[in-house]
């Protein structure tokens, strides 16, 4: 291992779709799936651009499939290249995490016997966002004609939740645009198409070159929806052919719908050639790797694996866009249909706030942007404030389906609860602006966006809150906590004391406006209402919520949590399926199993409230209770940080090592859906904040590392109040 590359050395069909989405490449704007170029059966290939929904049955909206850049035939003598057919003699791909290049290098003899050696590389450019770039070289074993067919293929297809296939665009136009300096037979192709419902427009455009071979002849075909270049070229024995494909995209979220092919041919303009291309890809990529990379000495496959995570989450990462969010799976599969969770603020960004900022205020805007829609969606439930949705897309709009096909019965619907009574995102979202300006100390951005996304978020806490006139005491009943295992719950220990946390941290935040900005502090009081009887309340709320715990200082996951059926989860053993699989949605909810812990989890993000005792108290207990191996992909980076806070290496570097092979190695057995993005981004918080030990506050920070026995070095970087900072642990 070189700490840098993920290969496959061999074909295997039975994990095709794992490996697309590992092999999945981007650059924050887009990205596709590691299919094969040339296809292959059952392929999910797909090119997602961010903020590009459309609707779809059951699932209200999703990202739309957008037309393939990567289609590319190759002939040999007449007969079509692809894997599925004639020998496979070697075959081998690799991922560069440092440039995001993906190579693939084949030797493949056709049905005939013809022989050929097929490199493929492939990469989408981080220094021109809007342009994807491939290169094909066939050396033919002996004397040949090559024909490739080069094209853009409108005609993308999504994977519904019944396993349908959804058509999202609409054709417009396409044509062959020259160029009065360049040799006739050449030009650009470009393709012109719509999504149905959103009626976004995008404009793709394709230039082919042929750089090493003996071209004899090359056209435009012009196929409707599925734009053509073919060249052809003769071959002697050993000689190489080398082609070299640009394919460029812009939107209507991007230009004037007026301006998107143009503007996509534009792009291509800047193509000088492939060295030039690979290089400032190369060159953007050292500049990110230069802020993000973890330095792990001693353990060969923890350093590939969170390079590998990272890479995902950068990949993922919208530098230049504040209207879009990162899904659950990121832009490299169907999962979620591209819907941002509470995971983005919880999970994700804290790598971006420590070592991205820029991209941390952009996700934060994302959600101070559909403040609006927040707030419809409180009143319409009957409250004040903003209550954001549990599932968000483009508008900021509920867009949790009611219903769902069953994963055991497909025939069967089953209702989703989640988009009605989780509620905690709310806290989740004003959690993740508080801590931005704690770690960044960006003041103007509290002042203009994060301190009406914190206030209006306590509006709807104290207006949910519900008063107890027995017991003297404000509850929050019929919620899902983080642990989705059990629903319909009432005051779920997490949701709680983050709605108390939300409103006493809108109080602080608007005392602190009243000293550094006095004009904006009383602008917000007056939109917001913020009555002094209207504060006074939120006070009460803080005061009188209930926290259920025991006197011994056990926090309770939610009320009535003991009086669920006790399961020794050992017993269950062997099992390749969570929980509530294997016992049903109505059984896991009767017992105490976890699909998450959520007491530790809030725990981690109020760790100054608790005593260490107090956490291994709370670790003791709610441990083996949890479903870690097969339940949420979001709890295995959370419990490497609590297990390192109450001094259990072994147990942490278990929980880490599960939360780094999530999709490498499937553990979960459901990567084909895409890349699980809260355990990625939860990778770089258990470095930093668990086997670092770093603590960050308003007056500094500080680091108690707890590395592994077998760890020789652990380095990374973070920034903090806009200063770079350097951890290295046994370093020099």
């Amino acid at each position: 291992m070189n700490g840098w590359t993920v290969a496959q050395s061999e074909l295997d069909a039975t994990r095709q779709h794992h490996h697309e989405t590992i092999f999945t490449i981007g650059n924050g704007y887009l990205a596709t799936r590691g299919a094969f170029e040339e296809g292959y059966p059952q392929d999910r290939r797909t090119t997602f651009l961010h903020g590009v929904f459309d609707a779809a049955p059951f699932v209200v909206t999703e990202l739309a499939n957008a037309p393939d850049w990567l289609a590319l035939e190759i002939l040999l003598n007449g007969e079509r290249f692809a894997l599925s057919r004639g020998t496979v003699i070697s075959f081998a791909r690799e991922l560069d995490l440092r440039n995001g290049v993906l190579t693939r290098r084949v030797e493949w003899e056709s049905p005939r016997g013809d022989r050929a050696t097929i490199l493929v590389e492939r990469f989408c450019s981080l220094a021109a966002p809007h342009l994807v770039c491939m290169r094909a070289s066939i050396t033919a074993a002996r004397a040949s004609e090559i024909e490739l067919r080069a094209s853009i293929n409108g005609n993308p297809l999504s994977e519904g939740a019944q396993g349908e296939k959804l058509a999202h665009w609409e054709f417009l136009a396409q044509g062959l645009s020259r160029a009065a300096s360049r040799d006739e037979r050449d030009g650009d192709v470009f393709l012109h198409t719509r999504t149905f419902q959103s009626r976004i427009e995008l404009g793709a455009a394709m230039r082919v070159i042929a750089t090493h071979g003996k071209e004899t002849a090359r056209e435009f075909w012009d196929a409707r929806n599925a734009p053509t270049f073919v060249l052809r070229a003769n071959a002697s024995a050993g000689e190489t052919v080398v082609v070299e494909k640009y394919v460029s995209y812009f939107t209507s979220r991007d230009v004037d719908a007026a301006r998107v092919v143009e503007a996509a041919l534009q792009e291509l303009n800047a193509v000088t050639n492939w060295n030039d291309a690979f290089r400032a890809n190369a060159a953007a990529w050292q500049v990110e790797w230069a802020r993000t990379d973890v330095v792990i000495e001693g353990d060969e496959e923890a350093q590939l694996a969170i390079r590998f995570n990272l890479f995902q989450m950068l990949i993922a990462a919208p530098r230049l866009d504040d209207r879009v969010n990162i899904g659950a799976k990121t832009l490299s599969g169907f999962g979620y249909r591209g819907h941002a969770f509470w995971d983005t603020e919880i999970f994700m960004l804290p790598l971006f706030i420590y070592t991205a900022p820029h991209i941390a205020k952009n996700l934060l805007n994302y959600r101070y942007r559909l403040l609006n829609a927040a707030r419809a969606k409180a009143k319409a439930n009957g409250f004040e404030g903003a209550q954001f949705p549990w599932e968000s897309a483009d508008t900021g709009e509920e867009v949790t389906p009611t219903w769902i096909p069953s994963y055991l019965d497909r025939s069967q619907l089953i209702r989703i609860w989640t988009g009605d009574i989780e509620i905690h995102i709310s806290a989740d979202i004003a959690y993740a602006a508080h801590q931005y300006w704690v770690a960044t100390g960006d003041d103007e951005w509290l002042m203009d966006k994060g301190a009406e996304l914190i206030l209006d978020t306590a509006k709807f806490w104290a207006a949910r809150a519900e008063w107890n006139e027995k017991e003297k005491r404000y509850e929050y009943n019929d919620v899902i906590g983080p642990d989705e295992y059990h629903d319909h719950v009432n005051n779920n220990y997490y949701t709680n004391r983050l709605a108390q946390w939300n409103l006493q941290t809108a109080l602080d935040v608007l005392e602190w406006l009243k000293s550094h900005a006095p004009t904006k502090s009383q602008q917000l009081v007056e939109q917001l209402d913020l009555s002094p009887a209207r504060l006074e309340k939120w006070r009460d709320v803080i005061a009188k919520i209930y926290l259920p715990a025991l006197p011994n200082g056990l926090l309770l996951q939610f009320q009535d949590y003991l009086e669920r059926q006790a399961v020794d989860l050992a017993a269950l053993e062997p099992r390749t399926i969570s929980v509530q699989a294997l016992l049903g949605i109505e059984g896991a909810n009767e017992t105490q199993v976890l699909k998450q812990p959520d007491v530790l989890m809030l725990m981690y993000l109020l760790q100054n409230e608790f005593s260490r005792d107090q956490v291994r108290l709370n670790y003791d207990f709610y441990t083996p209770r949890t479903d870690h191996t097969y339940g949420s992909s979001l709890g295995p980076s959370i419990q490497t940080i609590m297990a390192c806070a109450v001094g259990k290496p072994d147990d942490a570097y278990e929980h880490f090592m599960r939360a780094l092979r999530a999709d490498l190695y499937d553990v979960r057995g459901n990567a084909d859906d895409g890349i699980h993005a809260a355990s990625a981004g939860g990778t770089w918080q258990a470095i930093a904040f668990g086997f670092g030990g770093l603590r960050i506050t308003r007056e500094g920070w500080t680091i108690e590392p707890r590395l592994p026995q077998h760890w020789k070095r652990l380095a990374f970087r973070f920034f903090y109040h806009g200063e770079q900072q350097v951890v290295d642990i046994g370093g020099e």
